[in-house]
């Protein structure tokens, strides 16, 4: 069975770009019920023991949309959750420059992220990935994900579901996305998803499958973020 990951930050780390409230509410409530839903169902559709990117790009391939959807989005959280930290910095030498050879200026970029992801109709996320052009921004709607996008490779993912969002910031999703790209964006990990796109390196992976475990986040020490090999 797939378990939630532990956040690698303490739910009040994020503040006040993103308040604990909303971190545990969202991590908590949200995330887990997009993974006990997808153990559920897995197993119905005989897929235990794979990894959760299997059990995405199964669900896809067969068109099982209620797999999909949970699967995907237990996936795409444990993704998010990585992209964001507590001690923000400047993207290192190396994406700075992917990053300028594509947008111009990080400044381009983090105008052209918020842009996409305030634009986008409904729910959804905002991604930054690598693919065999560079770098591209793109948005996907409900639980759509970087996945079953053929040469693509996430570096970065903001949610722009109301979830994610709504008691801190209202309706108002561009200034989340304008908080969260300039004050929470962990580009030290989208430098390690930059290396992994080219081979060097690990890239994230969800944790694997085991047995069924009761999982108590609020009772668990949020710990470091764990690697998973490719």
């Amino acid at each position: 069975m797939f378990t939630l990951p532990k956040l690698p930050y303490d739910y009040d780390a994020l503040e006040p770009a993103m308040s604990a409230d909303t971190l545990q509410f969202h991590h908590d409530k949200h995330h887990k019920a997009y993974v006990e839903k997808t153990n559920a169902l897995a197993a119905k559709a005989g897929l235990e023991g794979k990894s959760l990117e299997d059990v995405v790009r199964a669900a896809s391939r067969t068109g099982e949309k209620t797999l999909f959807n949970n699967a995907a989005q237990a996936w795409n959280h444990a993704f998010f959750w990585n992209c964001m930290t507590d001690r923000f910095a400047a993207p290192d030498r190396r994406l700075k420059a992917a990053i300028e050879t594509a947008f111009g200026s990080q400044d381009a970029f983090a105008d052209q992220f918020v842009e996409q992801g305030a634009s986008q109709f409904g729910s959804g996320w905002v991604w930054l990935a690598a693919g065999p052009e560079g770098l591209k921004i793109m948005t996907t709607h409900d639980a759509d994900d970087t996945l079953i996008k053929d040469g693509l490779f996430p570096l970065l993912v903001c949610d722009v579901w109301e979830h994610a969002y709504y008691l801190d910031y209202q309706n108002d999703r561009k200034a989340f996305l304008t908080s969260w790209i300039e004050k929470l964006a962990n580009f030290e990990f989208a430098a390690e998803q930059l290396a992994a796109s080219e081979g060097q390196g690990e890239g994230f992976r969800y944790p694997p499958p085991g047995p069924a475990q009761a999982h108590a986040p609020e009772e668990e020490a949020p710990g470091p973020r764990d690697q998973y090999p490719a």
